[in-house]
């Protein structure tokens, strides 16, 4: 089993910019005990990789494989405990990768924001991941982890308290600063163009429990559709404007819940906003451009001669910013929630340095050493996980003593 192999992680993909960000993260974080290697395809791309990392990295073990060689991918998945990939677009790239690990019952983790990627790999390889004991987990990054443990954190508060079940609850982006990955941008077009192609692709882009274990068993709650336009919420006291995350994040926590058999409450309705607080005279201005611009931008990326426009300007994968624009980076989040015994409660998480790309490596790493070292500390789950349901309060824990805050309070 995983627990016996030669290394404890393998991050594949590491001579990629956010592979790269990952590994330096885990050269300079991870307990000395732990056994890491670096995979990519190329061998002389790698060794690039592992000087300009380096550090304990020089004596990294390098893993040649590739994404179009099963063979290559079963090898890699035999010999670690955890492979963290950031090789996407995961839809054209991570399945076959999937496949290797829930074959040789290596646990895994990704960056994906892709919900059809998600979606086929729930339909192919959940089964063969639970019989191997394989825990599978998408979105250990600012896609989802935020969205996920802040809810299980919050949920954890309310049922300490005994106050009910989660009803109507709202993540709110208050702050945020950072750029798009060009992996993002790349994810992005890929989806906009299977829903432009396929209806049932679109259909199930749109359903908000796309990701759900059994459709039919979640609950009747009516629209629960996406925010698409400015909103005034006299309850928050803001203006509230669409998160281009949302779409994703949402079907995540989603899942968590009925992965826990509805832990959260079968009423429980979850969106995710921008909000600008009402008290500052431009908070209609801002969320109306905010609105604008995620729609012009999809907009744009959907028609050729736009895209080929808006790719000049857009980063390509491999591609982010400087560290000093990283190191600026923050992310701020509040989650609002009302319980079903009336009581009112306040989540923050929030975290310094870019959320693409300096934040997300702090999380994908430790997501990655939380999987491979914590296994005494983890839910006795396996198959296609979320973060919330593979690895719970161990990850919230690492997480916070790498400085990321996890905040509950009671308002009423």
């Amino acid at each position: 089993m995983a627990g016996d192999r030669e290394l404890d992680l393998v991050v594949f993909g590491a001579t990629g910019f956010v592979g790269k960000l990952t590994a330096k993260y885990l050269a300079e974080n991870a307990p000395d005990e732990a056994r890491i290697g670096l995979a990519a395809r190329s061998r002389d791309k790698l060794e690039k990789a592992q000087q300009d990392v380096g550090g304990r990295a020089a004596q990294w073990p390098l893993i040649e494989a590739d994404s179009s060689d099963p063979d290559s991918l079963g090898a890699l998945a035999r010999r670690t405990s955890v492979v963290a990939t950031t090789v996407g677009p995961y839809r054209a790239y991570g399945l076959p990768l999937v496949e290797a690990c829930a074959a040789a019952g290596t646990h895994y983790a990704d960056l994906t924001g892709e919900v059809l990627f998600m979606r086929e790999a729930i339909d192919r390889f959940d089964e063969p991941a639970k019989s191997s004991g394989a825990r599978i987990v998408h979105n250990c990054g600012f896609d989802s982890i935020p969205s996920d443990l802040g809810v299980f954190v919050l949920n954890e508060r309310v049922k300490a308290d005994g106050t009910g079940d989660l009803e109507d609850t709202t993540f709110v982006v208050t702050g945020l600063r950072g750029g798009m990955s060009g992996g993002t941008v790349a994810s992005l077009k890929g989806g906009i163009d299977e829903a432009k192609e396929s209806r049932e692709a679109r259909k199930l882009m749109f359903d908000p429990y796309a990701l759900s274990p059994e459709r039919t068993a979640e609950p009747d709650l009516g629209s629960e559709r996406d925010l698409a336009t400015v909103k005034r919420d006299g309850d928050l006291d803001m203006w509230l404007a669409p998160f281009v995350m949302a779409t994703v994040n949402t079907r995540v926590v989603r899942r968590s819940n009925a992965l826990q058999d509805w832990a959260y409450g079968r009423k429980f309705r979850y969106r995710e906003v921008m909000g600008f607080k009402s008290s500052k005279p431009t908070a209609p201005l801002m969320a109306a451009g905010v609105a604008a611009g995620l729609g012009g931008a999809m907009a744009g990326l959907a028609f050729p001669p736009t895209r080929k426009l808006f790719e000049r300007f857009l980063p390509a994968p491999g591609e982010g910013p400087s560290e000093e624009a990283r190191e600026k980076g923050f992310f701020k989040i509040e989650i609002h929630a009302r319980t079903s015994s009336g009581a009112h409660y306040l989540s923050r998480v929030a975290a310094q340095g870019d959320p693409g790309y300096k934040a997300t490596a702090v999380m994908f790493g430790e997501a990655g050493l939380c999987l491979a070292l914590d296994e005494d500390k983890l839910p006795g789950r396996a198959g296609i996980l979320t973060p919330a349901t593979a690895m719970n309060g161990a990850l919230v824990d690492r997480l916070r003593a790498a400085g990321m805050t996890f905040e509950v309070e009671r308002r009423t």
